[in-house]
């Protein structure tokens, strides 16, 4: 690694996205570690603005009513995303992480979206009045503007997404793979 190429991360981590998040946060990446590259934003400018979406309008909602999030996994550069695909490290496509994951580039349709996968320790030590990731669900559908929410059955963490173009989608892979439909009321 060179020492410009770390003093350019050095300062993309600093960029505060919102109150409580720096992109530092959503920097971290075992494919990057395993692999030894660096995770960084082939347009920082969209990334950045992105990443301020996704922290502004679901994550800093998310830390007030529950408290702090752990952030497994934010950003993933096109290059990471698929060195994650092709090694089948539960990374989609490229093409499917536009707008997603891959926070820099611009989906299919020309849209800007962001995503992470977060834990809410609360949650997962039952200090919540919500008990199943159903119950997280159906709260998250009644009072974020997210863009597709996707649970997974290892430490109850899941995907949730900001999305210029929303398509408020739930899907879970706990226990089994499904779309779940809330009620609307």
């Amino acid at each position: 690694m060179s020492k410009s190429l770390f003093w350019q991360l050095e300062k993309l981590g600093r960029t505060r996205l919102s109150k409580s998040y720096q992109f530092r946060q959503f920097l971290s990446s075992e494919i990057a570690t395993a692999f030894g590259l660096p995770n960084i934003p082939d347009d920082p400018d969209l990334a950045i603005y992105a990443g301020e979406r996704l922290c502004e309008l679901i994550l800093e909602p998310l830390t007030d009513r529950f408290g702090p999030l752990i952030i497994r996994s934010g950003f993933r550069s096109a290059r990471i995303n698929a060195v994650g695909a092709a090694e089948g490290l539960m990374c989609a496509s490229n093409k499917k992480n536009y707008s997603y994951h891959i926070w820099d580039h611009r989906d299919a349709d020309g849209h800007i979206g962001a995503a992470a996968c977060i834990l809410i320790p609360a949650f997962n030590a039952a200090e919540t009045d919500l008990e199943t990731w159903q119950d997280l669900a159906l709260w998250i559908d009644a009072n974020l503007p997210y863009h597709r929410l996707t649970f997974f059955k290892r430490d109850n963490a899941f995907n949730i997404g900001w999305h210029e173009n929303p398509r408020r989608e739930i899907f879970s892979r706990n226990p089994e793979p499904h779309w779940f439909y809330p009620e609307k009321h």
